[in-house]
């Protein structure tokens, strides 16, 4: 019988990862406590021991910027979108 495939929210893999970089239990008990594979959690772990640096070197605040610009832009576009649709709608006689 097949399994459905699990999909971890962000805020869970980082307190697994977290959990796992405190070391204060055994992998086979978070794996226990969390029930995902001891594979997953490796890997989480490793993601955030490489991503740490990224926190404190202010390109996370960078990107938070950019995504911030990126969106006024893009609600920018949207909002022409809808007055050309608009005009269009009312041109066509709709």
């Amino acid at each position: 019988m097949k399994t459905k495939r699990r999909h971890h929210s962000a805020a869970f893999k980082a307190k697994v990862a977290l959990d796992a970089l405190r070391g204060e239990l055994t992998v086979a008990e978070l794996i226990a406590k969390h029930g995902v594979h001891q594979t997953l959690i490796n890997t989480w772990k490793r993601q955030a021991m490489e991503n740490m640096a990224e926190v404190f070197d202010g390109k996370a605040e960078a990107a938070a910027v950019d995504r911030e610009a990126e969106i006024a832009r893009l609600h920018a576009k949207i909002g022409e979108l809808v007055v050309e649709r608009d005009f269009l709608r009312k041109a066509s006689g709709r």
